[in-house]
């Protein structure tokens, strides 16, 4: 279909052209083969522009995989394998993550950075033989438990955006879950990829789950996905909303840093950093008080005030009230950071590069409803801002040319960007409209 859109594009500019030739030769003064040197080489970069990948996908056995889903990793770029098992797909320069699947064989991901050469690629996919995946899907049974971890998961996963309200999962029950009691920690995964119907953004998504884990709060998920256009044409809410999902977003960002925007496009950027509390006692302090406080078989009153505690309970009483204080405290020690501090290079190649701790403040939207409330109900005070705290956990990391980074656990995402999950993640071939 892209390549079919393109063909149409091409063709449509060259008509207007010709269409005002006549007019165009006689108002220059530029000969014939100069002008048509020109259009020539315009068309070329046209239909030129792209990169072709192709290839085919066999099995083990050599067997051709006729259906076998190949697309480029979060994009709206893809297709199916024939019934030769073949594929070919366009592309422009850049780095890509190929991803080949086909149900019963396990996933194929591959790192594609061509550089204006086609690329052809012969892939043999593996069997799946998961025998615990197995015996938890015969243990599932759709109950009120599954019923509670499918709310779990979508809460997590989808997020609780406005735009999550609008993601329906058309195939729930392919979603297989395992508890851990002891631990707190759920963990899904699937057997068929999930099917996302986002009615807010106008996608259809592929989405290849390969971990979801939440224990307690703490969420980590990871996968491939495909878009699809829900329609040929899009709907301009579905323009409008798409374009407000990316205002503000971490690809935003990243865009407006590698080409030096940030103030025009409402960014403004601080750095801080982040020492423990010094009114928070130890863990091994927090440890004792809460096993002294099981053990005690009388009841106790946590909201005593104590100034000076005398006894050993005094002193658990007050250790659990200061357990409820925050374990770090975060100073604020530059404003409006210079791009250098934020951003360097390597024979070309941008890395997201900084000290400490950065604050990343989105001035022209402000917070969603849901996001003051919060998880557990308590409302904030609105700011009027989107803010954002990015912590480097691998020292730097890579940036794409689309935007995104080409490892996106190298950072941990704290404040808005966290509260954005999937459901307000766009494919990476996005690009705002001009207009």
């Amino acid at each position: 279909m892209i390549t079919q859109l393109n063909i149409h594009y091409t063709k449509k500019i060259i008509k207007l052209l010709f269409k005002k030739t006549s007019l165009f030769f006689t108002e220059k003064s530029f000969s014939v083969k100069k002008r048509l040197v020109f259009l020539f080489v315009f068309v070329s970069s046209i239909s030129f522009s792209q990169i072709l990948i192709k290839g085919n996908i066999l099995s083990e056995t050599n067997k051709p995989l006729v259906g076998a889903s190949v697309y480029f990793n979060n994009t709206t770029i893809g297709t199916i394998t024939n019934s030769k098992g073949e594929f070919e797909l366009k592309i422009k320069e850049g780095n890509y993550t190929l991803i080949i699947s086909f149900l019963g064989y396990k996933t194929k991901q591959l790192l594609i950075t061509p550089q204006n050469n086609d690329v052809n690629i012969h892939i043999k996919l593996k069997e799946d033989s998961s025998i615990l995946n197995e015996i938890v899907i015969k243990k599932t049974v759709y109950d009120d438990n599954w019923k509670h971890n499918l709310a779990r998961f979508k809460h997590a996963f989808l997020g609780r955006t406005k735009l999550a309200e609008t993601c329906k999962i058309l195939n729930e029950k392919d979603i297989h879950f395992n508890y851990n009691i002891k631990k707190n920690t759920l963990t899904a995964f699937t057997k068929k990829p999930l099917k996302i119907k986002h009615q807010g953004l106008g996608y259809i998504i592929t989405y290849d789950l390969v971990d979801f884990t939440l224990k307690n709060q703490n969420l980590f998920f990871s996968g491939f996905a495909r878009y699809d256009n829900l329609r040929k044409n899009i709907k301009r809410k579905w323009k409008q909303n798409r374009l407000k999902a990316f205002n503000g977003s971490q690809m935003h960002f990243l865009r407006s840093l590698t080409s030096k925007k940030l103030k025009k496009d409402g960014f403004l950027v601080n750095q801080f950093k982040r020492v423990p509390n010094p009114d928070r006692p130890s863990e091994e302090k927090i440890n004792f008080a809460r096993e002294y406080f099981n053990l005690c078989n009388k009841p106790i009153n946590l909201s005593k005030n104590i100034s000076n505690p005398k006894t050993t309970l005094d002193s658990v009483i007050v250790t659990l009230q200061k357990a409820k204080l925050p374990k770090y405290q975060d100073f604020l020690y530059k404003r409006d950071v210079a791009y250098k501090d934020m951003i360097s290079y390597d024979n070309k190649t941008p890395y997201l590069s900084f000290k400490d701790y950065l604050m990343v403040i989105y001035t022209l939207e402000p917070e969603e409803e849901n996001y003051l409330i919060g998880m557990f109900g308590k409302r904030k005070k609105p700011s009027g801002v989107q803010t954002s705290n990015i912590v480097l956990l691998e020292g730097k990391a890579q940036i794409d040319k689309s935007g995104v980074l080409i490892n996106p656990n190298a950072i941990f995402n704290e404040g808005y960007w966290g509260f954005e999950a999937f459901a307000n993640m766009l494919p990476l071939d996005y690009k705002p409209s001009s207009n």
